[in-house]
Order: structure tokens, then C-alpha cells, then sequence
């Protein structure tokens, strides 16, 4: 007969043997003189990106319709890359779309002038960074993140679609995470719209005449990127297509 042992409970864990603390969860709480190791620790990691997306869906909650701008942060200003982005923030903010990019500098800054010199509504959901500054001047509406899924999720929430400028490897990755989403299932549809045809066109060249030629992509996981030149042709094609899917697909949470 196994000889019986001490259990001990520590919230909904069941500890043994070995397991078993010296001490109460409540002791080590009070107790002044313990180490600071628990704030790297990995429950109170879960804590800190709790709270992120309480306070992301907190502040982002009431927004209303919104579509998400990508594009480069070493985008400069007086380029034509910039001042398009500025006309993009601009026209979405006309027809009433709040505009939603990563909070820093370049394209992102470019686009949140554009809504906030037009009266819209600018939000940047900033991300911690050891190379780039804070959220930029034109942000209305900021929200800092320490982490990048939690922050990539307030974008797919709360955005009806993506219209990406040209950008680098943190473009692309957005970019492709919403087409994998969409692909996937794991949010409804939204269209994504790629502005700039001499930058992006070997891209798109490239999924259609080698990833789908092969069959690791379907025809209909192209068909959701649509691919311009101008600000006016990306807003129309946008705002178009968000009509369509509303008309579409009934109102859901999607996440």
C-alpha cells in the first residue's frame, strides 16, 4: 500500500511530495525582504499581457470603422511616398474611417497626419522598440504595447481592412499574417490593398507565377490583395469592398 502524502493546494494546482512550498503564497507576498526575480518571471509575464489586451480593447473599443495603413518607418519626409501617405490617412478620414498604423515614424506618421489634419480620428498602437522612438506627433489616440501579438491583434480587430505603402520586413510581416488570418479562417474576410505597383508587383508576381503555380496558395487567397498606384484608387477600392462584405457577411466579432 502506497504510504499517503501530504497534498497541498495552491490555487487550482495540486502539489506532492517535493512539491510542496515551505512557505504560503501569501507569506512570500508579504514578505519585505524577498528577491525581485518574480517580475521576469513567467506568470507574471501572462499578467502584463493580460493587461495589454484589457487596455487595447478598452481604448479601442468605441472607435467605430477603421482601416489599418502600413507602410515604412524610414519613410522620409518630402518624399512621395510620405506625402502619399499622408493623402491615404486624408481620403479615409473624409469618408469617416478612423486610421490605425503602428504609431512611429515614416509612412505611419504620414498617414496619421493626413486623418488628423482632415479631422479624423489618428490612432497609433505604438510597440517597444530598441531602435525607433515613441508614438508621433499626429497620434490622437495611442496605445504602447510590449508585445507584438497582442498589438497585431488590436490591428485585426478592429481594422476592415489593410491598405499597406511600401515598407520592410515589419510591413511584410503584417501584410502576411492578415492573408494567413483571412486564409485561415480565424477572422472574416477584409481586403487588403497594396499601394505602389512598381514596389509590390514582383511580389505579387512572384506568389502568383511560383507559390501558386505549385499549389501552396489558391486562387482565391490572391484575389483578396489588390494591387494600385494612387491614394484615391486604394481608398475607393477599399471603402468599395467594406461595403460589399458588410452587404455580405453579418456582423460578428471575428476575433
Amino acid at each position: 500500500m502506497a504510504p499517503r502524502r501530504r497534498t497541498y493546494r495552491k490555487g487550482p494546482v495540486m502539489l506532492r511530495g517535493r512539491m510542496v512550498p515551505e512557505e504560503t503564497t501569501d507569506a512570500r507576498l508579504l514578505d519585505p525582504a524577498q528577491d525581485v526575480d518574480w517580475l521576469h518571471s513567467d506568470p507574471w509575464r501572462v499578467m502584463r499581457i493580460q493587461s495589454e489586451f484589457v487596455e487595447g480593447f478598452g481604448a479601442l473599443a468605441e472607435l467605430g470603422p477603421a482601416v489599418s495603413v502600413f507602410g515604412s518607418a524610414r519613410t522620409p519626409q518630402g518624399t512621395a511616398e510620405y506625402e502619399l501617405g499622408e493623402e491615404v490617412g486624408r481620403l479615409l478620414a473624409e469618408r469617416d474611417y478612423a486610421v490605425i498604423t503602428g504609431g512611429g515614424p515614416g509612412v505611419m506618421e504620414a498617414a496619421n497626419k493626413g486623418a488628423c489634419e482632415a479631422g479624423g480620428r489618428s490612432v497609433g498602437l505604438g510597440i517597444e522598440l530598441p531602435f525607433e522612438q515613441g508614438l508621433n506627433q499626429w497620434v490622437d489616440l495611442g496605445v504602447n504595447f510590449r508585445y507584438f501579438f497582442a498589438r497585431k491583434t488590436m490591428f485585426v480587430k478592429y481594422s476592415e481592412g489593410f491598405i499597406v505603402l511600401p515598407g520592410g520586413f515589419g510591413t511584410l510581416d503584417e501584410l502576411f499574417e492578415a492573408a494567413t488570418l483571412v486564409q485561415t479562417k480565424k477572422v472574416r474576410s477584409f481586403p487588403i490593398v497594396l499601394v505602389g505597383r512598381t514596389y509590390w508587383e514582383g511580389l505579387v508576381t512572384w506568389l502568383r507565377t511560383t507559390m501558386q503555380a505549385e499549389g501552396k496558395i489558391g486562387e482565391a487567397d490572391l484575389d483578396r490583395i489588390h494591387l494600385v498606384d494612387t491614394a484615391e484608387e486604394a481608398v475607393e477600392l477599399m471603402t468599395n469592398a467594406i461595403d460589399e462584405l458588410r452587404h455580405q457577411v453579418p456582423t460578428t466579432d471575428g476575433m
